[in-house]
């Protein structure tokens, strides 16, 4: 790199005063002054107009400051402030070459720039160089008096000044030794010094307390150069480590980090350029609020934009993230320490405000991710926790222990999630979380507690349900005197049961006795009210199943088989018997009788209905809306209701008993086919000359006799009576399709049988299978003819229907 390139020589302040922030922040990036922290320093030069200055600092520093051309006359060589960096010195070190005062160029009266400068330079240098010449020490009116004033007068506006190494260089020392010139400067000095103005607080404050002195002497550059640069390389080692103890700069105070050198720079000559009095500490603070805040805003918008954070906020809004707090933790970790290690060399009450301020900001961006993340740690626990608590009851535990297991195991798992998310930074507090997560577990576990019971609750009704209907039902159809009893005896076992299986499945939930009490109770009542309500149900049919019980009674004899009304049974019995038993079913119906109560229902109502003897003077037991000793909501069928049924069964019943009656009257009609005895005894008086004729010729007989088996074979082959069951017509009909084959068919077995041996077996067996054979070609002509059995066996069977 060559000598330009590397010291970036930069016009600072221009000649009007105009600061050129854009150059000098260009300047701190090309030198990299902002990394340096408090290890750089800043020299600066001041001397008369073309006492050289630029050329001292050049060869110093290696700068390329613009030097007065001889040749040209003297005049003014640099305006302003211009700045560079000194080559190949550590640390880091400025040098800023001032403009010379006393110049004609600006005159006599124009001096406030040359103060401003002044004050300028030492308000920002660690060591200031005064450039005078030789032959001015000891001269009352030197030039450089007028500058030393200067120094001193702005020095003491320095509210809290710094301490500032001042160099004297002394140029083209003469012969007399520097030994000798020294003690008649620093007498010089301390003139000066004591003859400037003081403010109160500063009267007494000795020139050590603000400046420390240092003298050295450079011979002529013109005229001795190379000894010139001997002394000049010489006194360049010295700028080496200037900033360690015991260096030049080895004591100053109230340093700026580098960081904040171009803020501070502009602060400072912009107070300077409006005439007020400087203060150093309060302008310390001020660069370092500024420049704390400039690092903490960079920070924010740094953590703000690092990809790691973003996945990491992008991934927590749609699922649990393992190790949430560490990972978070360690990138504000990183923030702040970036912080740390950049605002570490300001003031350290504006960079812990700052950086407390920026922490905040940190974990107030983080903290709706970390309350997402106790959301889904809340939720995945709760979910994890269902279905634990589904498994556990499916296992058969009971249900008690299962809820206070899962929920001990799952609140723990929730606190060590919780551990997990946090943030090392921040002190948030995650209770709130926990006890509604806390809430969300007994929520659960309250409905899960209510479905179960109601699953065992709804269990046991269906089975005391299954366990009591149908024979409740049954019985009731059945009604007789131990129906009631019988009812009773199913109800109590069934029950009783029912709740001892109920109790012992309720022990699992561990509640309390009167709330176990209370569903065992609902079990009983369900229970009762399944057969009070099948009762009332059946009670509502009472007509119907009356009529019924009369049907199948009167219908069926004692082995249930259908009665035929040949007129020999006793209707007028039956019909007592099966009212009876009609009666009795309505009198189990009238009342519920769970409790072994008595009354007197069956027998008023048998005494009033069956047994009644027709007495007008007595009063009617059934004129009443209440049975004796029945409370009302137990009554299913008052005594009027009774009477009023009974009257309607009667007369719903009597067509039955008619329709018997009339059969029976029938069947008598049918069965006596012989004529009357008077009828008889007139045939046999009529009759006998035909008898007696009979019995003369016996060919009579045998052809009255051959004629009735003709006509008996008939009657069965074509089943007249069967045929005529359908009506008169039709039989006609089919008896005059049927007649003509049926006595061909009949003639032509006759005819056969007559031709056939009968004394042998095989004869006869032919002549069976030819009957067969010829009984089946019959059979396609006629379909209600049969076969005619012949020899010992011969019979006349009917067809079958």
């Amino acid at each position: 790199m060559d000598k330009e390139g590397e010291c970036c020589s930069t016009h600072l302040i221009e000649g009007d005063g105009t600061f050129n922030a854009v150059g000098l922040d260009n300047f701190i990036k090309q030198v990299k002054l902002g990394e340096c922290g408090l290890s750089y320093a800043v020299v600066a030069i001041m001397g008369p107009q073309s006492s050289g200055k630029s050329t001292l600092l050049n060869h110093l520093f290696h700068t390329n400051f613009r030097e007065m051309d001889a040749f040209r006359g003297r005049s003014q060589t640099t305006k302003g402030i211009w700045i560079a960096r000194c080559a190949g010195i550590e640390p880091c070190t400025i040098v800023m070459d001032l403009e010379g005062t006393d110049g004609r160029e600006r005159g006599e009266d124009d001096t406030a720039f040359e103060k401003q400068s002044a004050l300028f330079a030492l308000a920002v240098s660690d060591i200031v160089l005064i450039n005078m010449w030789c032959h001015d020490i000891g001269r009352e009116q030197a030039a450089n008096k007028p500058l030393l004033k200067t120094v001193f007068q702005v020095m003491l506006r320095l509210f809290s000044p710094r301490k500032t190494t001042l160099m004297f260089v002394i140029r083209d020392k003469t012969r007399t030794p520097l030994e000798n010139l020294e003690p008649v400067l620093r007498e010089d000095i301390q003139k000066i010094w004591d003859s400037v103005p003081k403010p109160e607080a500063h009267k007494d404050t000795p020139l050590s307390e603000f400046f420390n002195v240092q003298v050295v002497a450079l011979s002529s550059y013109e005229e001795k150069e190379e000894q010139f640069k001997e002394q000049v390389a010489s006194l360049r080692q010295k700028f080496f480590q200037s900033v360690t103890p015991g260096g030049l700069a080895g004591d100053r105070r109230g340093v700026v980090p580098a960081s904040g050198f171009s803020f501070s720079a502009q602060q400072i000559w912009k107070v300077i350029k409006e005439n007020k009095d400087l203060d150093l500490p309060a302008h310390k603070v001020m660069v370092a609020t500024v420049r704390c805040e400039e690092i903490a805003n960079e920070k924010y918008s740094s953590f703000v934009s690092n990809e790691d954070w973003l996945e990491l906020e992008e991934a927590v809004q749609s699922h649990l993230v393992p190790g949430f707090g560490k990972k978070l933790s360690s990138l504000l970790s990183k923030s702040l320490s970036s912080y740390d290690e950049e605002a570490t060399y300001f003031e350290d009450s504006v960079r812990s405000a700052k950086k407390r301020q920026l922490e905040d900001k940190l974990l107030q961006l983080v903290q709706p991710a970390y309350q997402l993340m106790l959301e889904h740690i809340r939720s995945e626990t709760s979910n994890h926790f269902k279905n634990a608590l589904t498994d556990a009851l499916s296992g058969g535990q009971g249900f008690a222990v299962a809820a206070r297991d899962c929920t001990t195991k799952f609140m723990s798992l929730f606190d060590e999630q919780c551990q997990d998310a946090v943030i090392k930074q921040a002190s948030w507090d995650s209770t709130k979380v926990r006890d509604d997560f806390s809430r969300d577990l007994d929520s659960h576990i309250a409905q899960v507690r209510t479905a179960k019971l109601s699953e065992h609750t709804a269990l046991y009704e269906s089975k005391v349900r299954e366990a009591l209907h149908g024979p409740v039902e049954a019985l009731l159809e059945g009604a007789n005197d131990d129906t009631w009893p019988a009812i009773r005896k199913l109800f109590y076992r069934e029950t009783e049961s029912a709740v001892s299986e109920f109790s012992f499945t309720l022990c699992g939930f561990e509640m309390d006795e009167q709330e176990k009490e209370d569903m065992i109770s609902k079990l009983k009542n369900f229970a009762r009210g399944l057969v009070e309500g099948k009762t009332r149900e059946e009670a509502a049919k009472v007509l119907y199943h009356m009529k019924e019980r009369f049907t199948s009674i009167f219908n069926h004899d004692n082995d249930s088989m259908p009665r035929v009304w040949t007129g020999k049974e006793d209707i007028r019995t039956i019909t007592k018997t099966a009212r009876s038993s009609s009666l009795k079913l309505l009198s189990v119906l009238a009342a519920i009788r769970l409790d072994e109560e008595t009354d007197a229902i069956g027998n008023t109502l048998i005494l009033t209905l069956v047994d009644s003897k027709k007495d007008t003077t007595a009063a009617d037991p059934l004129a009443s809306s209440t049975w004796e000793e029945v409370p009302s909501a137990k009554t299913l069928i008052t005594p009027v209701q009774c009477k009023a049924l009974w009257a309607q069964f009667q007369r719903e019943t009597e067509y039955t008993i008619t329709q018997a009656i009339a059969s029976q009257e029938a069947n008598k009609r049918n069965n006596n086919w012989l004529p009357p005895p008077w009828a008889i005894a007139a045939m046999v008086i009529l009759g006998f000359n035909e008898f007696m004729t009979l019995l003369r010729n016996p060919l009579w007989l045998l052809f009255i006799f051959a004629s009735y088996l003709l006509l008996k074979a008939l009657w069965v082959q074509l089943d007249i009576s069967g045929e005529f069951r359908n009506g008169a017509l039709p039989g006609i009909l089919s008896l005059s399709t049927k007649f003509i084959p049926t006595v061909t068919n009949l003639l032509r077995k006759l005819a056969e049988e007559g031709q056939t041996p009968v004394n042998t077996d095989a004869t006869r067996n032919n002549s069976n299978s030819s009957r067969i054979t010829q009984g089946n070609n019959s059979g396609l002509s006629s379909t209600a003819s049969s076969d005619v059995t012949m020899g010992n066996e011969r019979e006349y069977t009917s067809p079958q229907k």
